[in-house]
């Protein structure tokens, strides 16, 4: 191909040229054609991208179809059930619940009911009344002075820089007419998330907005943010769970000079958190580093976010609560499957566990070392619908975390854009033009009826299943895809053998 643009396409020029000069007419033919020749003569000649080397000009429309990909997938491709992370069934309950639109869908499941991965709710022929009340949490253990009435489901972790001022004021916003928690992110406090919502300081490995100029924690800083009436709670991030073992990531082209100022870094260059924490470097120093916070905070609740990965690491955190008797006020587990605007492919799908088995072993562990009634513990990760919040709780969860949702609620497209600054919708992105699309007003609105709708849901379910509280939620309500397996077995035994018999004979 390259060989014949070259040698065929001077030849089409030059044609051109001559047909033009001869009879006199307008010259914008030609010279379109001679400036697409000139641009295939660089292409064939560079050597940076061997498919403009190898098809001239027609390069483009490869590049041009692969940046479309994810809206032609999306648009023309994908079927309800289909989509990742989410379908478009899940997101378009988020949507119309955000606008406070029926939920209801007609003509009965797509899902594959018989299907091994099938998970539904066992409802009871004497169902209850949905409570119209929604569910509450307390946080705060016996060394807390200041606990909290939280909700039993929450915004989770996304920092100002990850998502639009306006975004973080929306989330805000929507948070305090709800009366629900909104989580900082560990991207520091902003002007933007001190709109009257109820916040859950999180302190990550870079210590934004806590750091002195090495990066190291400052304790003044620190009280100085963290007795703000509007934080309620202080989460130290241990690890991520679309990243586990890997700092958070700031691309540059998101760090403007007003995040820089925020987190006391330098503007325009890509932040990378580190991936442990400096003040501390086992567990007896991390339940050390909880006392101290909780003492510099006045007593407010104090927790640590982590995915599992070697559970030998949560077992000796355990054995030392045990020891220095210092016990957090809670532990949000998060999931291997969690979101994340920017991480290597390999950690998001190859590093650590998947929340439901973390949820249960973490209840297991606690349990087996007398400290489950001590703390609370919080789930994270893909927790987006009813039924999720159902089966955290069912796996040991007390409340729940969620942060694609609300993004949904905003907008959000799942454009998959997260990490470019070109999030179309102006949720994920520090690009001016882009967040003028993402109106205020509305979109606290949206937070606050997805939050309530869900919640509402939440109660209907447990009504439905003959339950009275979120105290009576446990794995009995639950069934799965596989069961249905060993009942087609029992029912339908298997007569393979009965045929190869009969073919013998």
């Amino acid at each position: 191909m390259r060989d014949k643009f070259l040698s065929w396409g001077i030849v089409l020029v030059a044609a051109t040229w001559i047909v033009a000069i001869l009879i006199r007419a307008h010259y914008w033919i030609p010279t379109l054609l001679s400036a697409i020749y000139a641009l295939g003569v660089y292409n064939a000649y560079q050597s940076k991208h061997a498919i403009l080397r190898n098809f001239p000009v027609l390069g483009y429309f490869r590049y041009f179809f692969e940046s479309i990909s994810p809206e032609m997938q999306q648009y023309f491709i994908e079927r309800e059930t289909d989509g990742k992370p989410f379908p478009r069934n899940q997101r378009s309950a988020v949507y119309r619940r955000a606008k406070n639109l029926s939920d209801t869908v007609a003509f009965g499941t797509q899902l594959e009911v018989n299907h091994r991965k099938y998970e539904g709710i066992k409802h009871s022929i004497y169902a209850k009344s949905p409570s119209e009340e929604l569910p509450r949490v307390w946080v705060g253990g016996e060394q807390c002075t200041q606990p909290y009435h939280a909700s039993l489901f929450n915004i989770s972790a996304m920092s100002f820089g990850a998502l639009s001022d306006r975004a973080q004021i929306s989330l805000n916003r929507g948070a305090k007419k709800g009366n629900f928690y909104h989580n900082t992110g560990e991207g520091g406090i902003s002007p933007y998330h001190l709109e009257g919502g109820d916040l859950c300081w999180q302190i990550g490995t870079g210590y934004f907005g806590c750091r002195d100029e090495e990066g190291k924690f400052n304790p003044e800083l620190f009280t100085k943010y963290s007795t703000l009436p509007n934080v309620k709670m202080i989460e130290i991030k241990l690890s991520q769970g679309a990243k586990p073992g890997h700092g958070g990531v700031l691309p540059g082209v998101k760090n403007t000079p007003e995040i820089a100022a925020i987190r006391h870094v330098t503007p325009g260059m890509t932040v990378i958190s580190p991936p442990s924490h400096s003040a501390f470097s086992d567990a007896g120093g991390l339940l050390r580093f909880v006392q101290q916070l909780r003492e510099l905070s006045g007593g407010k609740p104090i927790g640590f976010k982590l995915c599992i990965g070697d559970t030998k690491e949560f077992e000796d955190i355990c054995v030392q609560m045990n020891v220095l008797k210092i016990y957090p006020d809670f532990i949000t587990i998060d999931g291997a499957e969690g979101g994340t605007g920017a991480a290597p492919p390999e950690f998001s799908d190859g590093v650590g566990m998947p929340l439901e088995p973390a949820l249960i072993f973490v209840n297991r562990t606690l349990n087996n070392y007398n400290l489950r009634s001590k703390l609370r513990v919080i789930a994270s990760g893909k927790v987006l619908t009813s039924l999720d919040i159902l089966r955290a709780i069912a796996m040991g969860a007390d409340m729940c975390n969620n942060a694609r949702g609300f993004m949904f609620s905003l907008g959000c497209i799942q454009a998959l854009r997260c990490n470019s600054n070109n999030c179309p919708t102006g949720v994920a992105t520090q690009d001016k033009m882009l967040i003028k699309g993402l109106d205020v007003t509305d979109k606290a609105e949206r937070v606050y009826h997805f939050h309530k709708n869900t919640l509402h849901t939440c109660n209907e379910l447990i009504a439905a299943a003959g339950r009275s509280s979120y105290e009576e939620v446990d794995a009995t309500m639950f069934m799965r895809g596989d069961e249905f397996d060993h009942l087609a077995d029992l029912y339908f035994p298997d007569i393979l053998g009965n045929v190869k018999q009969k073919a013998r004979s």
